[in-house]
C-alpha cells in the first residue's frame, strides 16, 4: 500500500522553509537567502522513499500585500495552501509563534488539509527553551532544517497523514519544474549573495534562450532591475561585478545540470515592473489577482 500527496510548505517569511524543501528533496532546488521574501514562485520537489512519495509545494512567505508582485506570491501561496493534502506551517521557533495557521495567513476559514506544526531553528535555542517548548506545544515537530535535526520526526509524521494513493509522479523525479527555471532562480540567488540590501526586491531573472543541445549548455539570462542606477550596480566598475557574478551562479548551475555550461549574463532595466501587471506575468509569477 503506498501514500502519496501534496505536502505544501507554508509560513512567514525567513521561517526555513525553503531551506526544508531542500532537506526533504535532498537536493538544492529552492534558493536561501537570509533577505526576507526571496521565494517567489511555487517550488516542487519530490520525495519518494519506500512506500510513500510527497510532492512537496515551497511557497512564498505569507505577508501583506505591498505591490503587484506580492500580490501574485501570495496568490502563489495560497494556491498551494489549497491544493494541500498536509500542510506543513513552519514558524522560526526564535520569534512569536502565531496561534493557529488561519490567524497567520488571515484567512476567512482553516484549511482542509492536515496542519502540522513545525517549530524550526530549534538548534539555535537553549536546551531549556526547547523543553519548554515541547511541553507548550506538544503537537509540534521541533525540528532544524539546516542541520537535520528532527527530520525524521516530520517526515514519519507527514507520512502518517498522507492519502492512500499510487506515486503521482515517477520514484526518480526530484521536480516538476523544468531546468531552465532553476537556473533563473541560481542566478537570482547569486544576486542576492552579492548585492546590497537595496537591489533584492528589484531583481528579477529571466532565462531568454536555452540551448540544450549546445556544448558547453548555452543559457542567455537577463537580470531585469527597475532604475539606470540599479543596473550600474549590478555591472560594477568596468563590468567587474557582472563578471563575478556570472561566474559564481554559473558554478552553481553547472553542479545542478553536470554538465559545462556558458551563461550569457545581461542586464536591463524594467521600470517599476514589480507595480506592473503584465510585467509580473511575463516573468513568471503568476496572477496577481486577487483570489483570498
Amino acid at each position: 500500500m503506498t501514500r502519496a500527496g501534496i505536502v505544501t510548505v507554508a509560513g512567514f517569511p525567513n521561517a526555513g522553509k525553503s531551506t526544508l524543501l531542500n532537506r526533504l528533496v535532498g537536493e538544492k532546488l529552492a534558493i536561501t537567502s537570509n533577505k526576507p521574501q526571496s521565494t517567489r514562485h511555487r517550488i516542487v520537489g519530490l520525495r519518494t522513499e519506500g512506500e510513500a512519495q510527497m510532492v512537496i509545494l515551497d511557497t512564498p512567505g505569507l505577508l501583506e500585500p505591498k505591490d503587484t508582485l506580492h500580490s501574485a506570491m501570495r496568490n502563489a501561496a495560497l494556491a498551494a495552501v489549497r491544493d494541500a493534502d498536509v500542510l506543513v506551517h513552519v514558524v522560526d521557533a526564535t520569534s512569536r509563534i502565531p496561534d493557529s495557521f488561519k490567524d497567520a495567513a488571515q484567512l476567512v476559514a482553516a484549511p482542509r488539509a492536515h496542519v502540522l506544526l513545525a517549530l524550526n531553528k530549534v538548534d539555535l535555542l537553549k536546551s531549556e527553551q526547547r523543553d519548554a517548548l515541547a511541553l507548550q506545544y506538544p503537537e509540534a515537530v521541533l525540528i532544524a532544517a539546516a542541520t537535520g535535526s528532527g527530520i525524521d520526526a516530520l517526515i514519519a509524521a507527514v507520512t502518517a497523514k498522507l492519502p492512500v494513493s499510487p506515486y503521482l509522479y515517477p520514484d526518480d523525479d526530484i521536480s516538476t519544474q523544468p531546468v531552465r527555471f532553476f537556473c533563473a532562480e541560481f542566478v537570482r540567488e547569486t544576486a542576492l549573495e552579492q548585492l546590497g540590501d537595496e537591489l533584492p526586491h528589484a531583481l528579477a531573472c529571466e532565462i531568454e534562450e536555452f540551448r540544450e543541445g549546445s556544448s558547453p549548455l548555452y543559457i542567455r539570462a537577463v537580470l531585469h532591475v527597475e532604475r539606470d542606477s540599479q543596473k550600474r550596480i549590478v555591472i560594477g566598475a568596468s563590468g567587474q561585478q557582472i563578471k563575478k557574478l556570472g561566474k559564481s551562479a554559473r558554478e552553481k548551475i553547472e553542479r545542478f545540470v553536470g554538465r559545462p555550461v556558458y551563461l550569457d549574463l545581461w542586464v536591463k532595466v524594467l521600470p517599476n515592473w514589480r507595480k506592473n501587471r503584465s510585467a509580473v506575468l511575463r516573468l513568471g509569477y503568476g496572477d496577481p489577482t486577487e483570489r483570498a
